[in-house]
């Protein structure tokens, strides 16, 4: 059961989190909870994968491996100050040999922060806006995208030296349908919507509502075509912008592994499906066998009909539209290809 989120000085009593610096540790402790075990209850088992951190707060764990070895960790000697078993797939299974408190991190996270904090030349608070509160998580909620962890630790530092905060009334438009695409953004204070305008509402339908640590205005600058939807602003805020160029080649193209059409057609034979991010008239002309037709511009509305345990091939025509698609994916963990050069430059069921 979750009780809290750490100390600082709790945090500063485990390595390799004793060397990060004071403002990034509280960063990430609001990203780390404490953890509960009855005795008897298992932390992990032997061969197990997921990407958790865990260190010993309270109490006794034993660890035991296929062989039935086994031996006892107690919280506060020597040996519990690193993380547990960090190697993966797990050699050992961890039970609770009495009440036992625990530290759970996402390691994806934890390394991001480490790197960042070992590279970057000022800390996170430091792009953080200081009179509000609210801002405070938007830099650790973009390291802690799965976009973030593919991107070259560099990358990072150059991106948010790079970003420019542009400040906002309630009812602003900060990007209108139809306009070129010069910056791609993220929300650190305030609240916007995003709305489309079709020929039968003019007033524009309402696609989505973005919050602190949200991004938005990829689309355009990946495709290379006008912006397909508009984004008011619903409250006052702020956002920090990165320009065209500095996006695509800090940002985009570390995050767009790209596969030719014999690979795609492999990847969908093993398990992953075709999604086909073109327009229903021309889904409807034309398209891979058992593909999925989700618009570009309705990704982010339909989110929830796709699962984040399976692999997606995305396409379009030429491959603009579904590398932008993938971008959106990538930020929300999903496991991603793209089909390089698009449908029209490969041989297609029909």
């Amino acid at each position: 059961m979750t009780e809290q989120i750490p100390t600082i000085e709790t945090l500063k009593g485990f390595t390799p989190l004793d060397g990060l610096k004071h403002e990034n540790l509280t960063a990430l402790a609001k990203k780390t909870q404490i953890n509960d075990l009855a005795i008897g209850q298992v932390l992990f088992k032997e061969g197990d994968r997921e990407k958790r951190t865990f260190y010993l707060l309270a109490g006794q764990l034993e660890l035991t491996d296929r062989n039935g070895a086994s031996k006892m960790l107690e919280a506060g000697s020597n040996g519990t100050r690193s993380p547990l078993v960090p190697v993966l797939p797990r050699h050992f299974t961890a039970i609770a040999k009495s009440p036992v408190k625990f530290i759970s991190i996402d390691t994806d996270l934890l390394d991001v922060m480490l790197t960042w904090d070992q590279t970057g030349d000022y800390e996170v608070s430091e792009l953080q806006d200081s009179d509000d509160s609210g801002s405070n998580d938007w830099m650790t909620n973009l390291l802690q995208t799965k976009a973030f962890h593919r991107i070259p630790p560099g990358n990072i530092q150059a991106i948010f030296m790079r970003m420019q905060q542009v400040n906002y009334n309630a009812g602003d438009t900060v990007i209108k349908q139809g306009d070129d695409g010069d910056f791609f953004y993220v929300i650190i204070k305030g609240t916007c919507t995003v709305t489309r305008e079709t020929p039968l509402n003019k007033d524009g339908i309402k696609l989505a509502e973005l919050l602190v640590g949200d991004t938005f205005g990829e689309e355009a600058l990946i495709s290379e075509t006008t912006r397909n939807a508009t984004v008011t602003m619903l409250t006052d805020g702020s956002l920090m912008r990165l320009g065209k160029d500095d996006f695509n080649n800090l940002l985009n193209e570390p995050m767009s592994d790209w596969v030719d059409y014999n690979e795609a057609r492999e990847i969908v034979a093993s398990g992953g499906h075709w999604l086909d991010v073109r327009l229903p008239s021309e889904f409807e002309a034309f398209h891979e066998d058992g593909a999925i037709n989700i618009p570009l511009y309705f990704i982010r509305l339909k989110l929830n009909t796709l699962d984040p345990g399976k692999t997606y091939v995305l396409c379009c025509d030429t491959g603009r539209r579904s590398s932008a698609g993938t971008f959106i994916l990538n930020e929300r963990g999903f496991d991603t290809w793209v089909l390089r050069g698009g449908l029209n430059n490969n041989p297609t069921d029909v």
